[in-house]
């Protein structure tokens, strides 16, 4: 069973592989959706020939299976409701295996999608079973051209502020032939985003390829924080007051 299991798996990956270049996205999807057909079929047809080997009846077998199904049917129209959205939800390609995908408040990456359930994992690892019917909402990252990349840094008051701005151009110029492979446009400087409590709020800019904006974002942020170390402008952080009683006190009883 396990070797015509196999083959049929082999068959299917060669006739995948002959889909035209823009159905690639796709091949991953539909190898693990009809692989999974493939032997819950090829298990049914086998206890099938085994019941006929045996003398069972498989005519009145199979009546009496479609009477319990039917019934099943009634009480089964949650099952019933995720099947259909599966095959919708394959029809319509809103997304593939390996895709990054929000679908029910859950993040991550799909790792396959099924007629009942969509399997996603997020960046922990963690494994989320999401059945088809409760997909009412698809945010998928890996379709789109590009991604943006917001990264903002906080300068004290102290600061010069056009300095500061004028340091992150140069910056961003380097960046851009650092990451040119990755990039679709910018880094730019944005300009001032807020006063903060802590200081002024400068806000760069830029778009990446689709899954290359996390690590975009770190790189902005190493490459800004050893600029300013080099030039001499300081990052804002937070500063607080300590009030001593103790002080006071003495203060007050000297005077």
């Amino acid at each position: 069973m396990r070797i015509i299991i196999r083959l049929a798996c082999s068959f299917i990956h060669r006739w995948i592989d002959k889909g035209k270049q823009e159905h690639i996205r796709r091949r991953k999807t539909l190898i693990l959706l009809l692989e999974s057909v493939t032997k819950y079929t090829l298990y049914f047809v086998t206890i099938i020939i085994i019941f006929s080997i045996f003398g069972v009846p498989v005519t009145s077998l199979l009546a009496g299976a479609g009477i319990l199904g039917l019934a099943v049917g009634f009480g089964a129209q949650k099952l019933v409701e995720d099947v259909i959205s599966g095959f919708f939800i394959l029809m319509e390609d809103q997304f593939a295996v390996g895709d990054f995908v929000e679908i029910a408040g859950k993040t991550g990456i799909v790792q396959e999608i099924g007629f009942r359930t969509t399997i996603i994992r997020n960046t922990a690892g963690e494994i989320y079973v999401i059945p088809n019917g409760e997909i009412r909402q698809v945010t998928n990252y890996s379709v789109a051209e590009d991604i943006r990349v917001m990264v903002d840094v906080t300068i004290p008051y102290e600061e010069n502020t056009g300095r500061a701005i004028a340091e992150l151009e140069k910056l961003c110029e380097k960046v851009r032939e650092e990451k040119k492979d990755i990039l679709t446009s910018g880094p730019a400087v944005l300009g001032v985003q807020d006063l903060s409590d802590t200081g002024v709020v400068l806000r760069l800019m830029a778009r990446t390829r689709p899954m290359e904006q996390w690590g975009m974002g770190r790189h902005l942020r190493q490459r800004i924080k050893e600029h300013f170390d080099e030039v001499g402008i300081r990052i804002a952080y937070p500063h607080f007051v300590l009030a001593s009683n103790s002080m006071s006190n003495k203060e007050h009883s000297n005077g």
